[in-house]
């Protein structure tokens, strides 16, 4: 019996020599907990800089979002479990939701008794019964083995901090269960082993690789828009420590690794876990041993010596419970090696050291994962799944136990279920499939209905084109009246030279307010424009009543800014920003083709503007006004940058309406005398397309915006590129996506109903860069619009094609003119400047930028040059009087 004992202790000390011989070798592979916690507050680190957009390029966490997040659209589809706790009876229900055009709900249910001895006794006791009871339901209905989610209707006062977590306030109805107010009811429930419906929020893989992925809240992912809901966001935790971060973790054993892989300096994290490294980890860290003389002594095989020659399969072989040491002396002689007793415990020990760190090193990241959603939640004790997948979690024999007890350690406020994933690629595929294909149903609808907006190369060389031809038949006589750009005579035959000066009165009526300003002008070498303006209100009626009212009005006004000022006995030079659709035959007259931008004033069209001033002016009787010109607001835009700007022979507005104007050469105007020079022709290109030449273009929402408007069949150019009419376009769009189920889950509100109350503003807010989705949500929310997250991007979207295709259509237009006039100029390259205004061009994030892009691909042989012109409608009507006023003097 001596004997036995002799040798059991010999064995014994044998194998504790062994270990500790190992241990020695490995102290940098044995991690502590201290470790540990400070690895997991460097992942922490590295998640947060992943999650920042600024620091996102140089954090080894990449955080890719996954765009996983999609919320249910009655399209659901499954079955549920359901309690209802909340008086002498419980009930216990299974829900099948099927989906076959319609949503349609079957359900089984089953009453319990609630004893009253239960209703006022422990809260455990009350919170065992129902779990008792649920697993009566599910085991009679053979669903016991079935993972189901299940809703809890607990029909008393709570406190909801989420979802899934309720504290009771106080018992009502006869309950009076001790100790449960005040607590979370959910983790009661929970406490009772219902671990079947946990929810899961991780999916780690320790296999040939190693990653992780999880559910972080979305606002706080900079690099995706949005701020509410969560998303999947896949970590790519292999290439954590790439940056030197984990450094005085790794070991020489490490490097050898690393130097020798494929991709040296990159993974790891990886190269110290996963699959593809442990076995040949293993093998360098037994070569060095043996070199030192610690094992096999000192002799090596070929085959120890080749990389590659032990797997992480042989790892997971030699660390088995009973028969590990007889794996171990196996393998070893396939590697012709001739181990003994004492080699093959410490070989064995090798193994388990460097699986245990690949689990503590993993343990950790999951550990800093846990800690991270718990915080998200704001949550005392976080109660989660871990789907866990990967041949080294799978089969390994101690991997996933080691890896739990780590975990649990570590992150001791997180209640962790850790669910293995059978074939979670593909399953976890077909269930990303299966919500895709839903979205990608709702995708293709609302591409095809945003398709018509989207315009390429060609069809804008064609617009380009087709206005190329409207500009030369609005030029000639014989069809400048059909031309659907009219192309009117402004008149204006030169560009201030910086000898103007005086004081000149102006008038700008244009929209629902209208301005009488005092322009003085100073030449010389400090030359400078002085304003002073007062704005007056046009009401509707006077917009929409007779021609007489409204240069009644516009009298009025000027009589009240001639008194406010103290000029009313001056005769002052006046320019009239007259900016409607008019055909001038003199500087000083000009008949109106037709009224646009809401004005229907009646008696006014066919008739001289400027001699229904002067009648307005007669009738009051109280001053005199020198009216020298009638000026367009384009013209003016033109000429104030051309103040400035001698080569600014071109002026353009992007506002409400939408026009241009340029220097033609008087031999090229049919419609008026005279072959010498050059004079400023306002295009009036919104009536572009208004003979049916872009019809092809026009999409069913610019017909129905048409035919809503007052001038139904007119302006249709501009109905598709101004900020009159854009807000209007995107709110049909959003109607009939609404209509379609697309959007706003199908309930479209009254005020969408409402015509006009999308304004233009609300692209450009919306489509900011700095606009998060939350803040879009905000605006819509303004405009009684109940949107997810998701309608808010596809509501981001749909203004975004509006606005690009009203800047592309624009541009196009603007080609034609350049190209046009250098052409008439005989260049090869033509320089020249626009002065341009308008409030889409200049408030918009993106209009202006498109614009110029496409000027500069349809039009590759002019260098345009685009300059903000201000106020082109009072001073630049002041400076088109000073120089008429010039030009007339000299004559």
């Amino acid at each position: 019996m001596l004997a036995v004992h002799l040798v059991s202790f010999y064995f014994a000390k044998l194998k504790e020599d062994q270990i500790k011989k190992v241990d020695r070798f490995l102290y940098g592979m044995r991690l502590s907990d201290e470790q540990l916690k400070d690895i997991m507050v460097r992942f922490r680190r590295e998640m947060e800089k992943g999650l920042n957009s600024e620091t996102n390029l140089t954090s080894t966490l990449k955080m890719l979002p996954t765009h996983v997040r999609s919320t249910p659209d009655r399209s659901e589809k499954g079955e549920f479990l359901a309690l209802d706790l909340g008086g002498s009876k419980f009930k216990v229900l299974q829900v099948k939701v099927s989906e076959d055009g319609k949503q349609n709900v079957e359900m089984d249910s089953q009453v319990y008794p609630m004893p009253e001895e239960i209703m006022s006794g422990k809260g455990s006791d009350l919170f065992l019964h129902v779990a008792e009871c649920l697993k009566d339901f599910m085991q009679k209905r053979q669903i016991h083995k079935k993972q189901q989610p299940l809703g809890f209707t607990f029909a008393f006062p709570c406190r909801q901090n989420n979802l899934v977590d309720g504290e009771l306030i106080s018992w009502t109805k006869n309950y009076k269960a001790r100790g449960v107010q005040g607590t979370s009811v959910v983790d009661a429930l929970f406490f009772h082993q219902i671990s079947n419906l946990w929810y899961c929020e991780v999916g780690v893989i320790v296999g040939t690789g190693t990653n992780a992925c999880y559910m972080e809240e979305l606002r706080h992912i900079d690099l995706v828009e949005g701020d509410e809901g969560r998303m999947c966001i896949n970590t790519e935790w292999g290439a954590f420590g790439d940056d030197g971060s984990l450094e005085d973790f790794c070991t020489e054993f490490d490097r050898d690794i690393d130097l020798a892989s494929i991709n040296p300096g990159k993974q790891l994290f990886e190269k110290m876990i996963s699959g593809l490294y442990m076995g040949e980890l293993v093998r360098i860290i037994l070569v060095k041993m043996a070199k030192k003389g610690l094992l096999f002594k000192g002799m090596m095989s070929d085959s120890l010596r080749t990389k590659g020659k032990l797997k992480t399969a042989d790892v997971a072989e030699m660390e088995k419970y009973k028969e590990g040491l007889s794996n171990t002396k196996q393998i070893l002689t396939k590697l012709d090696l001739d181990p003994s007793e004492d080699d093959c415990i410490a070989v064995q020990h090798v193994c388990t050291i460097v699986s245990f760190r690949s689990a503590n090193l993993c343990a950790a990241a999951l550990a800093a994962i846990l800690t991270r959603i718990r915080e998200n939640k704001k949550v005392k004790r976080l109660r989660t799944t871990v789907g866990m997948d990967g041949t080294v979690y799978k089969t390994h024999p101690q991997f996933a136990k080691r890896l739990h007890k780590v975990v649990r350690r570590l992150a001791p406020d997180c209640d962790v279920r850790f669910l293995l994933s059978e074939s979670g690629s593909a399953k976890g595929a077909a269930m990303v499939t299966a919500v895709a294909y839903r979205l990608v149903s709702k995708r293709l609808a609302i591409d095809e209905t945003l398709a018509p907006f989207k315009l390429n190369q060609q069809q804008l060389q064609m617009v380009k084109q087709k206005m190329r031809v409207e500009l030369e038949c609005g030029l000639k006589k014989d069809t400048h009246y059909t031309a659907s750009v009219k192309m009117l005579p402004s008149y204006v035959r030169g560009t201030p030279d910086g000898t103007e000066r005086g004081n000149f009165l102006a008038l700008d009526l244009g929209g629902t307010n209208f301005r009488v300003l005092v322009v003085k002008i100073r030449s010389g070498l400090r030359k400078s424009v002085r304003m002073y303006n007062k704005i007056y209100a046009i009401p509707l009626e006077i917009m929409q009543g007779t021609g007489e009212e409204l240069f009644d009005h516009i009298v009025q006004c000027i009589s009240d800014f001639l008194d406010y000022m103290g000029m009313k006995n001056t005769r002052l030079p006046l320019g009239f920003t007259f900016s409607f659709p008019c055909r001038q035959t003199g500087i000083d007259k000009g008949t109106l083709i037709s009224w646009t931008k809401g004005f229907k004033a009646t008696d006014c069209e066919g008739q001289d503007v400027v001699d229904m001033l002067r009648e307005g002016i007669k009738r009051r009787n109280e001053f005199d006004l020198d009216i020298v010109a009638v000026v367009n607001d384009t013209v003016g835009t033109m000429m104030t940058c051309a103040y400035e700007d001698p080569k600014c022979e071109i002026g353009l507005i992007v506002g409400t309406g939408s026009n241009a104007c340029y220097m033609e050469e008087m031999k090229n105007i049919e419609t008026v005398e005279g072959d010498e020079g050059r004079m400023c022709v306002n295009t009036e290109w919104g009536g572009f397309g208004d003979n049916g030449c872009i019809e092809y273009l026009r999409t069913r929402f610019d017909r129905e915006v048409d035919e809503q408007s007052l001038n139904a069949g007119k302006q249709r150019y501009e109905k598709m590129t101004s900020g009159m009419y854009l807000g209007e376009i995107v709110r049909q769009i959003l109607l009939d996506l609404t209509r379609r189920g697309l959007l706003f889950r199908g309930q479209i509100s009254e005020r969408l109903r409402t015509r006009g109350i999308f304004e233009t503003k609300f692209l450009s807010q919306i489509e900011s860069d700095r606009l998060a989705l939350l803040q879009v949500r905000g605006i819509l929310q303004q405009l009684g619009l109940d949107s997810t997250c998701d309608d808010s991007i596809i509501v981001k979207e749909v203004c975004g094609v509006v606005s690009r295709r009203a800047a592309q259509l624009c541009g196009a237009g603007m080609a034609a003119i350049v190209d046009k006039m250098r052409e008439n100029r005989g260049l090869e390259h033509l320089e020249i400047t626009v002065g341009v205004d308008g409030t889409l061009y200049k408030l918009h994030p993106h209009f202006s930028r498109i614009l110029k892009e496409t000027v500069r691909e349809l039009a590759p042989h002019c260098d345009v040059t685009f300059v903000l012109s201000e106020d082109g409608s009072g001073k630049g009507a002041a400076l088109i009087t000073a120089v008429a006023k010039r030009i007339n003097s000299a004559a």
